[in-house]
């Protein structure tokens, strides 16, 4: 019985979305063939030019440009904002003098300095910052009535703490960094995704290519979203909320 109420709960959880899909794909396709639109593909072009792009190998070289662009920006990001968020979040000086720079700096577009590691690094920072000043005061007592040292307690204490806020401004900074390296690449770059959108549609107006190229970058973002979202699973982060 409880195997069955898991397999039941599964499909609860799949059906409705995948429904709405449905819906919104047939809605879709009656819509362009009610309306007989020269410009405005139907989903099965859509597929064909999928199709296209993956035969001569063009799909992969856009998506390989445009993830590795994400990962080099955002594992810098990650490299500097965690350990700078830990700092700023655990030493009040650094909090103080800190602090201000980025809450003015992070409201500027991203887009506007075309960095991916500008872009991402903002959300890391003070998300983490954010962690460390909401962990339970009653860990750190409980640590320094057992004369635990201050860096032991930040090893031991703070940082798996606030793993769970780390991760979430992870996942922030990894989707605000796709969308800027997606809107990066229809300015300034001939390769990934932006491009071949931008190009599909200078080049012959490709508009099945274009629409193809959108849904393709909503896919990966999900997915890279839901990569993420894994690392919430795992036993070192979620001690924290353990009963």
């Amino acid at each position: 019985m409880a195997v069955r109420n898991r397999g039941q709960g599964a499909w609860g959880r799949v059906l409705p979305p995948l429904a709405v899909i449905a819906l919104l794909v047939s809605a879709w396709w009656l819509l362009v063939l009610g309306t007989h639109s020269a410009i405005f593909p139907t989903p099965w072009q859509v597929v064909t030019a999928t199709i296209e792009l993956v035969r001569d190998g063009t799909l992969w070289g856009h998506i390989g440009a445009s993830l590795l662009r994400v990962g080099s920006g955002f594992g810098l990001a990650v490299l500097f904002a965690v350990p700078l968020g830990l700092w700023m979040g655990w030493v009040q000086g650094a909090y103080a003098t800190l602090n201000p720079v980025f809450q003015i700096l992070r409201p500027i577009s991203p887009i506007a300095w075309f960095l991916i590691f500008i872009s991402s690094v903002f959300p890391m920072v003070l998300q983490t910052t954010a962690g460390v000043h909401t962990i339970e005061r009653r860990y750190l007592r409980a640590a320094e009535n057992f004369g635990v040292s201050r860096s032991t307690l930040f090893r031991r204490v703070v940082i798996p703490a606030v793993l769970p806020q780390v991760i979430v401004g992870m996942r922030i900074g990894l989707g605000v960094a796709w969308l800027v390296v997606v809107a990066a690449e229809m300015i300034a770059l001939r390769s990934g995704l932006g491009y071949l959108i931008i190009d599909s549609r200078n080049a012959g107006n490709r508009y099945d290519l274009v629409i193809a190229g959108m849904i393709i970058i909503g896919l990966i973002g999900l997915s890279l979203d839901g990569a993420m979202r894994l690392l919430e699973g795992l036993r070192i982060v979620r001690w924290r909320y353990a009963h």
